[in-house]
């Protein structure tokens, strides 16, 4: 079983594979191989050059899914840690949002890259909590998936982040989307897995307050750079 989805299952906060297991049974789904990576399917379907991470528990079965899948337009590395991955792939979303609501308030790329910066280490710091590497968020899991989806112009969560940054209404952006964003929901699941396990995590607390709560996007960014200040630490 190849998995291919990013996110979150809400009210359990499941990652993709734990649900396949849960669902499937440990005999079936127990190897399942995690793809997640930079990958616009739009750019994928042209045969752009595209790399991604296939993680696994099975390497053999991760071995196997590289030698079916790889092409000379497609790269895929294996790996074993499945919790990072998953989080790489299905935080990123979130902090695609904040970097969207950045840019549709006008406040900069310094801002944008603060905010890829930082948001990364707050999903290694949950991505370690849950006994994933912190690592693996420097690879295409992570950091390869994150510059992606924050900047590129094909990224939904990036869109919905303008859109709201710009002060549209949420549910009317939602509704005017043929494809769903992740991110808005993946966003509640990250908040309640930062709160259960104890994960500074301000940045996915101030999209959640923009999306949820209401609360001026100006101001929930402003009330970021206000926080107390502290060393530049990732866990």
């Amino acid at each position: 079983i190849v998995s291919a989805s990013k996110g979150i299952e809400i009210h359990t906060d499941l990652r993709m594979s734990q649900v396949l297991r849960e669902v499937l049974g440990e005999e079936t789904a127990g190897g399942c191989v995690v793809l997640s990576g930079p990958s616009f399917a739009a750019e994928l379907a042209r045969r752009l050059p595209t790399a991604v991470t296939l993680a696994s528990a099975s390497e053999t079965n991760a071995r196997h899914v590289q030698g079916l899948f790889q092409n000379d337009h497609f790269r895929l590395y294996t790996q074993s840690d499945l919790v990072g991955t998953e989080l790489g792939g299905a935080l990123k979303n979130v902090i695609a949002l904040a970097a969207g609501i950045s840019d549709g308030l006008g406040l900069g790329t310094n801002a944008r890259a603060a905010l890829m910066t930082r948001g990364l280490a707050e999903i290694g710091r949950l991505a370690e909590r849950l006994g994933g590497e912190g690592a693996t968020l420097a690879g295409l899991a992570g950091v390869g998936d994150l510059i992606l989806t924050c900047t590129g112009d094909l990224s939904r969560n990036r869109r919905v982040g303008l859109a709201v940054g710009r002060g549209e209404n949420l549910d009317d952006v939602l509704a005017g989307m043929t494809a769903v964003a992740e991110g808005v929901r993946t966003t509640e699941a990250a908040r309640d897995l930062a709160g259960r396990h104890g994960v500074e995590m301000p940045i996915v607390g101030a999209v959640y307050s923009i999306l949820y709560e209401h609360v001026d996007p100006r101001r929930a960014l402003a009330l970021l750079m206000s926080r107390e200040p502290k060393p530049e630490r990732w866990s």
